[in-house]
Formats: structure tokens, C-alpha cells, sequence
């Protein structure tokens, strides 16, 4: 059974980790204010299709958004759980990590087909750190207007708080890993491009 109010903590949690108003998520959501309030404070228990849209608002897994482990020290995302989303474009992307309340972090996995440009992302608050290793294929890294060649096996960090693009211009597919500690959430996170959300 749900601990209401460990739910609505972990909600509201969430909410504050994206910087989002009761007001704001509730319109992300489709859910009234005074509901998401209410759960937000344990006091009112959520159908599963609201809880199903309060995740869609926070832009997290259902399965995410109620996990109550024993303990929070240790969060495990099996891989039937992960995220994987399909760009237009032809791009896709898989988000690894768990999600912990609190802590800003980001470990994604993406494949881009050959000839393939996801975009250019716009800088992230001072602080922010991105790290990339190319498991295969090669990458096009673009911080600022600085262009850098990563092959497979290469890896490389930058203070994120710039623009920055990731490219495949070869003729096969590249992977590559990106860890990324964020210092502003990826809710509030718009891409230059009009592709959607991020790598």
C-alpha cells in the first residue's frame, strides 16, 4: 500500500527540483490545483490515472513516481524501467539513471543514425558539468562555436553552462554516453532546434 504521505513528498520533490509551481504542474498534469495539493500533503489518495498524469507533468515513470524503497540510499532502475524516447529525426535516446529527488543528475544513452544532427542545446546555469564517451561510430561535439572530433573510445568533459550540439556526420552510427550534473532542470531545458526535450 502507498504511503500517502511519502508519495507526496517525493512529489513535491520532484515538483521543486524542476522549479515548477504547484500552479505549473498541475497545467502540466491536467490535474486541478487543489488536488495536486492535496496529495502533494498526504491528504487525499490519487487515482492511478492521476498519478499517471502527475508523472507525465514531471516528466518521470509512473513506476518511478510510486517506488517507496526501505531505503532511499539506494535506488535500483531495472532496465525494463529505463526510458527510451525516439527522436524526430531518427535519433534515440535512453535516460539510465534513477531518478533521485534532489540531486541533478543525468546519465543518458543516445544513438544517432549517420548524417544526423540532434540539435544545439542552450547553456545550463553556472556549475553544470557534462561528461561524453563514444562507445562507437564518431561525434561531432560542438561547445560554443568550438568543433571537436570524438571517436570511438574518446571521451571528454565541459563546464556546461555554454552552447552546445551533438552531431554524426559518418556514415554509421554513433553512440555515446553523456553524465550530466545540471544545475538547472531538464523541465526548463528548450532546445534551439524544434526537436524536442534533450540528446
Amino acid at each position: 500500500m502507498l504511503d500517502l504521505v511519502v508519495l507526496g513528498r517525493h512529489i513535491q520533490a520532484l515538483r521543486h527540483d524542476r522549479s515548477l509551481t504547484l500552479q505549473q504542474l498541475a497545467e502540466a498534469a491536467d490535474v486541478s490545483v487543489s488536488m495536486l495539493s492535496s496529495v502533494e500533503r498526504g491528504q487525499k489518495a490519487p487515482t492511478i490515472v492521476v498519478l499517471a498524469r502527475i508523472a507525465d507533468g514531471l516528466s518521470v515513470p509512473l513506476a518511478d513516481l510510486v517506488a517507496q524503497p526501505e531505503d532511499n540510499r539506494v535506488i535500483v532502475r531495472r532496465a525494463a524501467d529505463q526510458d527510451t524516447i525516439d527522436e524526430r529525426g531518427g535519433w534515440r535516446r535512453t535516460i539510465l539513471s534513477p531518478v533521485v529527488p534532489g540531486v541533478n543528475f543525468e546519465w543518458i544513452r543516445t544513438t544517432l543514425p549517420p548524417d544526423c544532427d540532434a540539435g544545439r542545446f542552450p547553456a545550463y546555469a553556472p556549475g553544470s558539468h557534462e561528461y561524453i564517451v563514444v562507445e562507437s561510430g564518431a561525434l561531432r561535439l560542438t561547445i560554443a562555436d568550438t568543433a571537436i572530433d570524438l571517436d570511438e573510445g574518446d571521451s571528454a568533459y565541459f563546464a556546461a553552462d555554454v552552447t552546445h550540439a551533438y552531431a554524426n556526420a559518418g556514415s554509421t552510427p554513433c553512440t555515446y554516453y553523456v553524465a550530466a550534473l545540471i544545475m538547472r532542470p531538464r523541465t526548463a531545458r528548450t532546445r534551439e532546434s524544434t526537436m524536442p526535450d534533450r540528446r
